[in-house]
Parts: structure tokens; sequence; C-alpha cells
């Protein structure tokens, strides 16, 4: 399928009791993303576990998954940027903006801090970029507010408050092998019944196509074994509304149909904070 926007995303492994300081780090940066050419939408989250045992949609129904170690802790916080073409993220990441975003210097000496001096990561973030297939996006009711182009938000004043809560982000990984699997996937997504639309407190839906020839720092060759090869990505309001559609009718249409896949799909869910985006959606 064509692709209708391009998606940069970067996975973090933040240590443990320093994700304030991580969160800090990102709201507090330079950077003029929402003033550059192509930009739709932007979001740092945090994943999180269910709790299956209760559906009323209460924040505390999930809880932080920071994992116990550095594989398990790699991904625990996700940065999301969804680009109009592939070009205009292209641009953004060979110009200055792009250095400035990343303290004024290289994107080396940026991680090597976070990782050495800072000590807030465990290791390099590794990076995963995407076509965004299927696109449905809502225009927002509002749009928060930008200087410069970043976030303007109010930062909590100790060291151990998160950023609040503005979204809420369900996934599932995909882990097609074989072109002719992908196009047989690709095309049952295409001719598949959504309501997404119609349900309350829905953002945007994207069916990611993992791209495996991106280069960049911290990319490494794409094994179909271990990574997905297509993340279906929901971003909703709240959790309440991701309940409301799971529980709901548009969830039982939209699923059925054999299997294409090499192993079952896993869910994978998120918070999502400093939220930046266009006047149209993503």
């Amino acid at each position: 399928l064509k692709r209708d926007r391009y998606v940069a995303t970067n996975r973090f492994a933040v240590r443990d009791g320093k994700e304030a300081k991580f969160e800090k780090r990102w709201a507090t940066r330079k950077s003029r993303l929402a003033t550059l050419q192509g930009f739709k939408y932007f979001h740092l989250m945090r994943r999180v576990k269910l709790n299956e045992n209760e559906n009323d949609g209460d924040e505390d129904t999930y809880s932080y998954d920071g994992g116990n170690d550095k594989e398990s802790a790699q991904g625990n916080y996700v940065s999301l940027t969804i680009w109009e073409k592939k070009s205009d993220f292209s641009v953004w990441r060979k110009g200055d903006a792009f250095k400035e975003a990343h303290g004024g210097t290289s994107i080396k000496a940026f991680v090597s801090t976070m990782v050495n001096s800072a000590l807030v990561l465990r290791g390099a973030p590794k990076p995963a970029f995407y076509d965004g297939l299927l696109l449905q996006s809502t225009k927002p009711d509002s749009v928060p507010e930008t200087i410069d182009g970043w976030r303007n938000i109010e930062i909590p004043e100790d060291s151990t408050t998160l950023l609040p809560i503005e979204c809420f982000v369900a996934c599932n990984q995909f882990f097609v092998s074989g072109k002719e699997n992908a196009i047989k996937f690709e095309q049952r997504w295409k001719v598949r019944e959504s309501k997404l639309k119609d349900c309350d407190g829905f953002v945007s839906f994207t069916m990611l196509r993992r791209d495996g020839q991106a280069k960049g720092h911290g990319t490494v060759e794409l094994d179909e074994n271990v990574e997905p090869t297509y993340l279906s990505t929901t971003i909703w309001k709240d959790r309440s509304s991701f309940n409301k559609w799971r529980n709901g009718n548009a969830f039982s249409k939209s699923h059925g149909g054999p299997p294409m896949w090499n192993r079952p799909p896993k869910p994978i869910f998120y918070e999502g904070t400093l939220v930046i985006t266009s006047a149209d959606g993503a």
C-alpha cells in the first residue's frame, strides 16, 4: 500500500527512578518542531501494563512498565513523530533544527551525555522508522500551546512528579514475514470495516510498516524474528475512551479472519504526554 505519512520513533531504556528527570529533559529542550515543513504530530510516551481485572477506565487500572533489566527496560519510553512525507523528515534530520533539538551537538554526543554523565539511560536509544498506512485522523478540538515550535507545558518543581497524561496509546505488534504475506496482510486491513472515527475520544490510527532501509545513528538491521514488521497504532484521548471502544461493537466488527503472521500479535500500551499537533491533526 501507498504511504500516507512517515513516522519516526526512538525507543529509550530509562533507568529506574530517572523517569521524571528524563521527561523534564524533553519538556525543556530547545526545538522548533511544530514550525517545520510537513510536521503533523508528536508525543512522548511511557509504556504501561493494563490491569485486566478492572475495566472502568479509571487511571489506576494500569501501571508504568519500566522493565527490570536492560533488555526489558528497552522501549519503556518512546518518542513518536508523524511527518506528512518522508522527505519532510529527511530535511529535518539533516538540518539545523535536528542539531538544536539535541543540545546543539551531534546526536552521538547528546546520547553519550544521557548515558554516561546524566545516568538517565541504560544505553543508547534505538530508532525505528515506519511508513504510515491507512491513516485515520480527527481534527483536534484544541491545539496545545507551543512557543517557538515546542510545547509550552508546566513542569513539576520536584524531581519525582511525572508530566501529565494527555493521551492513551494502544499498539499491536505483528510479525509478518515474506512479501506475499505482507501484501495479503495490508489488503485485509484495507478492506476491514472500521468505525474508529465514530468512537468518542478517538484521535488517530495508522498501520505502521517498518522501514528497514532507513539509516541513522543507532539503527540496526531489522530482524523479522525479533522485531515486528507492522505495528497498528491507535491514539485515544484517554484510557476510558479506549475501554469503551474495546468493549463495544466497533471492536468486534474490526477483528476477524484467519491469521497470516508467523507468531501471534503482541499488544503494547502507553500513556502519552508532551502532545504537539498540527491544527488539522495527525
